[in-house]
């Protein structure tokens, strides 16, 4: 390193570590949001330029010469030796889900310190950390998906664990996905035209750079990128004509349906028709929106108005219950570590890069930027009046059904907030109401499309809070898609030695069969859904954090347990850090939402307080049925967070085991990795 280089990075180091401590510290009444960008971008920089440097070089040891499956396995359909800065998209576009909207946007009740100190120190020390490891160790053993991982190299009581958890947290978290993505464009058409109108494109374009014009990936790309903006503009036209609206106007449950079918067009056909171009294409539109929100905070320069820390740390909060801590580690996920990530890795995106030196760009790189997009959502949510943020994500339930109610009660928070103010930004965004549109989602779309107004002269803010709730559609899009494929190969490990026709992961017979299957697995659940919104899967949406982190704790246990394996011990701390902190949250939060006294918050405590007003006859008979659902959904997710739970620690037990007869000289299970 020149001694020019060395003072620039010295300098990146100065500022970064002055930004993060000026927001850590600071507490007058506002501070301006120039701070977290510049914070996230220095402590990025630095993370990948040394801290991944460091991985790829000592810890993992990645080689050029080895031969990846994508090149060794090649077979035009799911081992495809693929150009990095495509799948550079895929990945982003895959991991980068709902997680990095919507949890930092949710957990913005506790103030903008939490969730932003997590952000930027869990993705650099474990989300990235996680991803490189698990993507390497999955290069290295032809593609294999994290359960069959956690079954070689830690035995099969393990890999039995880690397969039935995997798949069936999977099944969660997709139907989860597919419900949000539902929200967002259920009666909207100028999204739904929007999103509908990227699958052709992707086909095309798939074909373009495989067969038309191989290898002119910067032609494919601007043709793609073209056609994706047009079709942007044509949703509007679309929305605004009396006739074309109607056609795509659809309702919950037929959005549901035509949801499956894609996620199962996703999974069956060859990756580079669809699910390659399709997330490589969208990753242009989801980067594009970041750098052009982080240009709008520069040119506008924006104060925070939530505090560093509100009143609701404790666990009164109004948006979802529950103290900072461990539930600011629950609810932000993706953005700073996400077990998700792992099955992407393991499942698609290894069967994809030509060159194993790429790991570090694709999978510490992707995670890198997505600790971005966390960031930009968390400045997006807090830029707002505490007001108007509470009056759109609380839910009627808690704070009144009517306009005036609830923003009396918010504004004896002390978070003041009119009947005026509220109509007027409704007015202003396009919308009848934005009262307790909770999810997250339509407050960081205010937030956004106020941003963007504001850089061009208070212009179109209809039309940019629009364009958001498109933009996170397609955010959430694109991991569902990914994520039904990862499934569906996590469903062949799992059957295919006790049903042979699952066997072969690539045989179109066995492909159709197991994404039919895993379709409607997840299927089932987003339905029921989408038709009983005081059931089904909303009742499950606590579990989908607990669960992508516990997915979290078994990535890191085979990750620790394939580097002690390596002959690599002396740097184990770089996984086992994250894995015990990890443990320690999710262990906490599922006691939490098991047992915990308050009824807004422990499961068994609200069916107890639900079965003892209907036992009374509190309960108006119209209403028995509703409150007889909820009292069961409260029991089955206790029931599946005590399931899960004990997976996890059965996963992390079997791992101390090995660990225990490694260091004690006693035979243990060889490393299992392929021949390069």
């Amino acid at each position: 390193m020149t001694l020019a280089r060395m003072i620039a990075w010295v300098l990146v180091a100065v500022v970064g570590a002055t930004s993060v401590a000026y927001i850590a510290l600071y507490r007058g009444e506002t501070i301006n949001s120039v701070w977290f960008l510049t914070a996230a971008l220095c402590v990025g920089l630095l993370a990948y330029r040394f801290y991944s440097a460091f991985l790829a070089a000592r810890v993992l040891a990645l080689d050029s010469s080895r031969t990846t499956p994508a090149v060794r396995l090649n077979n035009g359909r799911d081992f495809v030796p693929t150009n990095r800065w495509i799948v550079f998209g895929h990945h982003f576009a895959a991991i980068a889900g709902p997680g990095p909207l919507i949890g930092p946007t949710l957990a913005a009740q506790f103030g903008y310190l939490p969730g932003t100190l997590w952000i930027l120190v869990g993705a650099v020390l474990g989300g990235c950390v996680q991803d490189l490891v698990i993507l390497t160790c999955s290069l290295r053993r032809n593609g294999r998906s994290l359960g069959t991982m956690a079954r070689d190299e830690l035995g099969r009581t393990a890999g039995s664990a880690a397969m039935v958890g995997v798949l069936a947290i999977m099944v969660i978290l997709i139907a989860v996905l597919g419900l949000v993505v539902v929200n967002a464009m259920k009666h909207s058409p100028w999204a739904t035209a929007t999103v509908f109108a990227t699958i052709p494109i992707a086909i095309l374009i798939g074909f373009y750079m495989r067969s038309i014009r191989p290898g002119r990936i910067l032609e494919g790309t601007l043709i793609g990128v073209s056609l994706l903006m047009l079709s942007v503009a044509a949703g509007g036209l679309v929305d605004a004509h009396p006739v074309w609206r109607q056609w795509f106007d659809f309702g919950g449950e037929s959005l549901a349906l035509m949801l499956i079918l894609y996620g199962f067009a996703a999974s069956a056909i060859p990756v580079w028709m669809l699910l390659a171009p399709r997330d490589y294409l969208s990753s242009f539109m989801k980067l594009g929106t970041v750098f052009l929100l982080a240009i709008a905070i520069v040119i506008i320069r924006p104060d925070m108005k939530m505090p560093a820390l509100t009143s609701f740390i404790d666990g009164t909060g109004p948006i979802f219950a529950g103290a900072v801590f461990p539930f600011v580690f629950i609810t932000i996920a993706c953005g700073a570590l996400s077990g998700f990530h792992a099955l992407v890795c393991s499942g698609t995106t290894s069967k994809l890069l030509a060159d194993e030196k790429d790991a570090r760009l694709i999978g510490y790189g992707a995670m890198t930027v997505e600790m971005g997009v966390a960031v930009m959502a968390m400045i997006a949510a807090c830029v707002l009046e505490p007001g108007v943020f509470f009056a759109i994500n609380s839910p009627a339930g808690i704070v009144g059904a009517s306009l005036q109610e609830a923003t009396a009660t918010i504004s004896s928070w002390g978070f003041v907030v009119t009947p005026e103010q509220m109509q007027q930004l409704a007015r202003q965004m396009g919308e009848e109401t934005l009262l307790a549109r909770t999810g997250g989602a339509p407050s960081l779309a205010v937030g956004m499309a106020s941003l963007f107004s504001k850089a061009t002269s208070e212009q179109w803010i209809a039309m940019w809070y629009h364009f958001a709730i498109m933009f996170e559609a397609l955010f959430i899009l694109t991991a569902l898609d990914a994520g039904t494929r990862v499934g569906r190969f996590l469903l062949q490990d799992a059957l295919g030695p006790f049903v042979p026709v699952l066997r072969p992961t690539s045989d179109a017979q066995s492909t159709i069969i197991a994404s039919a299957v895993f379709c409607a697995a997840w299927g089932y659940f987003l339905y029921m859904g989408t038709i009983d919104p005081l059931g089904g899967i909303n009742s499950l949406w606590p579990l989908f954090g607990i669960s992508n982190q516990m997915l979290g704790v078994i990535a890191l246990c085979v990750g620790t347990s394939v580097i002690v394996k390596s002959g690599k011990g002396r740097y184990v701390w770089t996984t086992a850090i994250p894995l015990v902190w990890m443990l320690i949250v999710t262990t906490t939060a599922a006691w939490h939402k098991i047992a915990h006294e308050d009824i807004r918050i422990g499961f068994l405590a609200s069916a107890a307080h639900l079965q003892a007003q209907l036992d009374s006859g509190l309960i108006a008979v119209a209403a028995v049925g509703d409150v007889s659902r909820r009292i069961f959904n409260n029991y089955l997710n206790a029931a599946i967070t005590l399931f899960f739970a004990a997976l996890m620690w059965v996963m992390v037990i079997e791992m101390a085991r090995f660990l225990y007869r490694y260091w004690r000289g006693h035979d243990y299970l060889p490393l299992a990795e392929a021949r390069a």
